[in-house]
């Protein structure tokens, strides 16, 4: 990351049509950290094909209410795809959090998942199976290869909408109708 490049931590990064490879293909990724060591983030809008229920019962945690064991897991990214990240809001001080902004936390300790099954869980939560991962300068790379969108993160988008809207609505926020971008990019 040079000097000339912010962090893009509390980032949303939206696919555009021209990012072709299947794991990433219309997604939209939260960037939790970025610095000169590279970055990590989690995809927000791909499910899984499991429900917070098979994690509950792959985890031993009990719960009464079916509605959340219905909830999507999502798909949060190729590396690590055997561990849980919650996305959410609550600042309390689980066992293993990061602070993406204010109101907006990563948490990978099963102490969010437990409080969430006895229904004293955050008011918005995201869980994914596995992250995203960039190395020292591969993200500025892909973003100069035009093939990543920036938004500042938003609450809205990441917990209000519904998955399949997620892409489009993301990139409206900066003015941009990815159904209008082509799937090439060039240089004049």
């Amino acid at each position: 990351m040079s000097a000339l490049s912010p962090p893009l931590s509390n980032h949303l990064l939206v696919a555009l049509p021209s990012l072709v490879d299947p794991l990433f293909a219309r997604s939209v990724a939260l960037i939790c950290q970025h610095d000169d060591n590279g970055a990590m983030g989690v995809v927000v809008n791909q499910p899984s094909d499991f429900t917070l229920g098979d994690v509950f019962a792959q985890m031993e945690i009990d719960t009464d209410d079916g509605d959340l064991r219905a909830v999507p897991v999502l798909n949060g990214g190729p590396v690590h795809t055997e561990r849980g990240f919650v996305i959410h809001d609550d600042a309390r001080a689980w066992d293993s959090s990061l602070k993406v902004a204010d109101g907006l936390y990563l948490t990978t300790s099963r102490d969010i998942l437990e409080a969430m099954a006895r229904g004293e869980g955050p008011r918005n939560a995201l869980v994914t199976l596995g992250c995203a991962g960039w190395s020292q300068g591969q993200l500025e790379q892909e973003l100069a290869e035009n093939s990543w969108l920036t938004v500042p993160a938003d609450a809205a988008v990441l917990f209000e909408t519904p998955l399949d809207e997620r892409w489009q609505l993301a990139g409206s926020r900066i003015g941009v109708d990815l159904f209008l971008v082509t799937g090439y990019s060039g240089r004049a």
